[in-house]
């Protein structure tokens, strides 16, 4: 199957590459600078080059052709102002699920976090991150033509990955590391089981593909 990541050089998303290629699918990186392509590569990835922020749906959708899944990871990142998040963190994950939809892209996945709320108040950066969050997955929910699954990972950590997670509606907070959340995305991808859920997810004591056909079950 091809995959296609946006947000392909961040470290979930590089985490995600690796594993999905060792799967034996065809993986495809949104990347905006150049220079990144050659992490991709080697983390068995087929480099893209698309800015995301000034990128139009058919730009996207040209990139999403002939894919069984898409996975937004992208975001502005630590250290970019509230602008950035509304521009990344919504407004392009609002353009990549519209191309999703235009290519026929059913199954969506989206990388958002744990507090995500659209009415989130509070004038910091973090809490305009937690709107502009929010307010991407709901419009994302609201697409009857993917079949999306929003996960919300806790604190992210760069502990190895243990593959024993919590993957509920609601967990509590909590840390994850960030291999534990690639593994759960690379599971997700596999199948439509979990379409139509936000889940939430940390650190736990049941095995990763376990964690996600249970909540596909409930």
């Amino acid at each position: 199957m091809r995959i296609v990541i946006a947000g392909g050089h961040g470290q979930i998303a590089r985490r995600l590459e690796r594993l999905l290629a060792a799967g034996g699918h065809e993986v495809a990186g949104i990347i905006r600078n150049r220079e990144q392509g050659d992490d991709l590569r080697e983390a068995g990835a087929e480099p893209v080059l698309l800015d995301l922020e000034s990128a139009s749906v058919e730009e996207a959708a040209a990139v999403l052709q002939g894919a069984g899944a898409a996975v937004f990871a992208a975001g502005a990142g630590p250290g970019s102002g509230a602008a950035r998040k509304d521009t990344v963190d919504r407004g392009a994950a609002v353009l990549f699920a519209d191309a999703a939809e235009r290519a026929g892209v059913r199954r969506y996945i989206v990388v958002s976090t744990m507090g995500a709320d659209a009415r989130h108040e509070g004038d910091e950066v973090f809490d305009a991150y937690l709107r502009a969050k929010g307010a991407a997955d709901d419009y994302v929910r609201a697409k009857a033509g993917l079949d999306w699954t929003i996960l919300r990972p806790g604190t992210l950590t760069n502990d190895a990955g243990k593959g024993l997670v919590r993957l509920e509606a609601s967990t509590g907070r909590g840390s994850v590391p960030r291999d534990d959340v690639a593994a759960v995305l690379a599971e997700m991808t596999e199948s439509a089981a979990t379409a139509g859920l936000t889940l939430e997810l940390v650190s736990g004591s049941v095995p990763v593909t376990v964690a996600v056909k249970d909540v596909a079950g409930n």
